[in-house]
């Protein structure tokens, strides 16, 4: 049986693309919109946003064979880039090699808002396996944990090494 071809243009809608609840330490919320097997791309990538609750973080990671870029759109964050710490404002953008340690942090009382995108793709099955499907207009779970597999997880998508530490505090 043929499958239809992948379209050459695809607009994604403000509500469409899937969304997860993250656990802690990011609490918030991921919204993968589109990945490379989506479209007819000769670039492997994925991209989307994430949000991260005030006062928590994306634990310190790598990724093994991915590039990576972050533009953040709202909140007020730190970033810390091979052990060096920047401020992360809206309008930053921050280009993050393979094999290159870097965490997010909300410092503010808001949400911290990153657009992300990852070459070759593959970031979102990872928050599809741990996170929870997220609705529109549902309000927040209390936060919950990572899955006590989280470290399989990581070694079969797309990292290449990560904190695997419950209780940093943010910096």
């Amino acid at each position: 049986m043929d499958q239809a071809p992948l379209p050459a243009i695809k607009l994604v809608g403000p509500d469409e693309g899937q969304s997860f609840w993250q656990p802690v330490p990011a609490n918030g919320f991921v919204r993968c919109i589109l990945n490379s097997g989506e479209v007819d791309s000769r670039t492997a990538f994925s991209i989307g946003t994430q949000t991260v609750a005030p006062h928590a973080h994306v634990r310190e990671h790598t990724h093994h064979a991915h590039d990576e870029i972050i533009h953040f759109l709202s909140g007020q964050g730190l970033a810390r880039l091979d052990g060096q710490q920047r401020e992360a404002l809206p309008g930053t953008t921050i280009f993050v090699a393979a094999n290159r340690r870097h965490s997010f942090h909300n410092v503010g009382d808001v949400p911290l808002t990153f657009i992300w995108v990852l070459m070759p793709g593959g970031l979102e099955t990872f928050f599809a396996a741990i996170g929870r499907p997220k609705r529109p207009g549902e309000p927040p779970p209390d936060p919950f944990p990572r899955p006590a597999n989280v470290e399989e997880i990581e070694r079969r998508t797309v990292f290449g090494w990560a904190d695997q530490s419950h209780t940093k505090d943010v910096p």
